[in-house]
Parts: structure tokens; C-alpha cells; sequence
């Protein structure tokens, strides 16, 4: 089974063991990009696709009739048509779970710098202040602990529970939010707006859907504490960007932690790019990126391409023909 792995520079950096799809593959070609232009040479005579964010819409599956087989190294299956791929009998597969325990470490991460200000301290200690410092410790006033610190988390799947897990074991008070539509508060949950105003830190762990997109407005910010921290690796679209770069300027929340933005990669002079802020951290969605879910990914990918070829339906299955192929 010929198989193309269209964007392999989005999960190798030549660092993975790739010798599972090898085998699993005859031949794999790895490609570290495709573009648009290229997509249709590339996969003309192939029979397997491996993408990571690569677009296969519509049109482009009606031009390859070879193809049987979409592997998303990823989750989210939105670059792919699915209904198309219906039609024209492709089956679709998507990886799941490879990157909580790293999205959950990331988060806490995330936390325990706006606590405990190590990229502040290590600042300092470049630029000189320590050598000065009159005294053997140098001492930030906005260090605290975050034992006793209450934390909400809105989204409480597979990775909600992974940070709430984490967080416990730190010694904070876990508050879990009821879906923000819900019409009813379920036991053990709190009711999203009421949880707003109470918390220390806000961490997101939904989906982004119709009604999670833009959840956190400029309404929801001002529920929010003054001195409370945002913080966002699940997806960009969840927050309105404009509304918290105004929070985080007038002070009406302390500050946020973000993984993810609306558009990826941001272009040079995207507002939250380029604001500088001292309470608005940043990191290029990451989260989920440690050597051990990536590799985890290559392994899912084999068990999917062995199960394929063996005429078996495959792991994580998300559409294909009617006959369950």
C-alpha cells in the first residue's frame, strides 16, 4: 500500500522513530510540506494519505481515485471533507489521547509561572539586579503559592480531568464549570457564571463548536476577578481576542496564558502578537508537542495503516464507506 505523509514536518523534526509507518507502508513517502499545487501529483497513484493540517476538500478526493485511506495525525478531522470522503468510499481515521498527559503538564506550567514568576527571576538575574542586590535573595513581591488557589476548569473531558488531577495534587481547590448553555447544574458541577467571579484561575479544556466559539467575551471577562488568570491550550477561537487584550490593558483581569490563537500561525502583526504585554504570555501551540505524544502518534498511525491493509475496520474510525471498510 503506497502511502503519502503529506506534512510530516508538522509532527517529525527528525527526532521521531519512524520505522512502525515504514513498515507498515510500501513504499512511505514523507513530505516535510505540501502545497497546494503539489497536493495531486503526490497522492495521483497513492492509496493512503497521512495529514496533519493539509486540506483535502471535496474536489481534490474526486481526483484520486486511488485513494482509500486518510490518516490525520491529529484529532480534529475539519481539513478533510468527510461527506466526500463518504461518498467516494474513503475511510477516515484521527488520533486521539496521544498528547493529554503533555497538554496537562503545559497547562500547569502555564500556572505555576504566573505564580511563581521564574521568567521574571531569571530577567532580573540577566540584567543584573541580583549581582546588585544588597541583600543574598532577591525577592519579587508578586510571587505566591499556588496551594489553596481555586481553579476552574470549563471543559471537563479526558484533559479537564488530567489538569484537575495535577492541580489537586499541588494543593489547589478544583472547581469544574456546567456547560456555559446548560439549562440545568449538574451534581458535583457549578453553573458557569457563577463559578466566573470566584476562581483564581480559568483554564479551557472545550471544544470549540457553535456555541463554544467566542465563549469568553468582554461579558464573561468582566465576571471575571481583577487579579484572576486566563489561560487557553485547548483552541484560539474560544476567546475573543480583541475583548481580552482590553481586559488584560485595563487591568480587569491580571493576566492570561494562551497556547492557542484564532488564526495559526498568527500573521507578524496579529494584535495579541504584537501588544508586549507583562501579563499576556504566549506560547505557538506547543502543549501537545513533548517527544512522547508525538511518537505516540507514529504508533497510532501504524496500528491504523496494519488494521487498513488487513481489511480490518481501523482505530478511530471517524467516516468511511457503508460497507465499514
Amino acid at each position: 500500500m503506497r502511502v503519502v505523509f503529506l506534512d510530516a514536518g508538522s509532527l517529525d523534526l527528525g527526532d521521531l522513530d519512524l520505522g512502525p509507518l515504514q513498515r507498515a507502508a510500501d513504499p512511505l513517502e514523507c513530505y516535510p510540506r505540501t502545497r497546494p499545487e503539489a497536493l495531486l501529483p503526490r497522492l495521483a497513484s497513492a492509496e493512503a494519505a497521512i495529514v496533519n493540517k493539509v486540506v483535502l476538500d471535496a474536489d481534490t478526493l474526486r481526483r484520486l481515485p486511488r485513494l482509500r485511506l486518510i490518516a490525520v495525525a491529529a484529532t480534529g478531522t475539519n481539513n478533510v471533507d468527510l461527506d466526500a470522503a463518504r461518498e467516494l468510499g474513503i475511510t477516515v481515521t484521527n488520533c486521539q489521547g496521544y498528547g493529554t498527559a503533555a497538554v496537562a503538564q503545559h497547562t500547569l506550567a502555564l500556572m505555576l509561572n504566573h505564580f511563581t514568576r521564574i521568567p521574571e527571576a531569571t530577567a532580573r538575574v540577566c540584567e543584573g539586579a541580583w549581582s546588585r542586590s544588597a541583600h543574598f535573595s532577591l525577592i519579587d513581591p508578586g510571587q505566591r503559592e499556588i496551594a489553596g488557589r481555586r481553579l476552574g476548569i470549563v471543559g471537563y473531558g479526558t484533559l479537564g480531568r488530567q489538569v484537575a488531577a495535577y492541580a489537586e495534587a499541588l494543593g489547589m481547590d478544583v472547581w469544574v464549570s456546567e456547560r456555559p448553555d446548560a439549562v440545568s447544574c449538574r451534581a458535583g458541577r457549578v453553573p458557569f457564571h457563577d463559578l466566573l467571579p470566584e476562581v483564581d484561575v480559568l483554564s479551557l479544556h472545550c471544544p470549540l463548536s457553535e456555541t463554544t466559539a467566542g465563549l469568553i467575551d468582554g461579558r464573561v471577562l468582566q465576571r471575571m476577578r481583577g487579579d484572576a488568570l486566563l489561560v487557553n491550550t485547548a483552541r484560539g477561537g474560544l476567546v475573543d481576542e480583541s475583548a481580552l487584550l482590553q481586559a488584560l490593558q485595563s487591568g480587569e483581569i491580571g493576566a492570561a496564558a494562551v497556547d492557542v490563537l484564532s488564526q495559526e500561525p498568527p500573521p507578524a502583526d496579529h494584535p495579541m502578537v504584537i501588544a508586549a504585554l507583562p501579563n499576556l504570555v504566549i506560547t505557538p501551540h506547543s502543549a501537545w508537542a513533548a517527544l512522547e505524544a508525538r511518537q505516540r502518534i507514529v504508533d497510532q498511525l501504524h496500528r491504523i495503516l496494519v488494521a487498513f491493509a488487513d481489511g480490518a475496520v481501523p482505530p478511530n474510525r471517524v467516516a468511511g464507506p457503508d460497507d465499514g471498510r
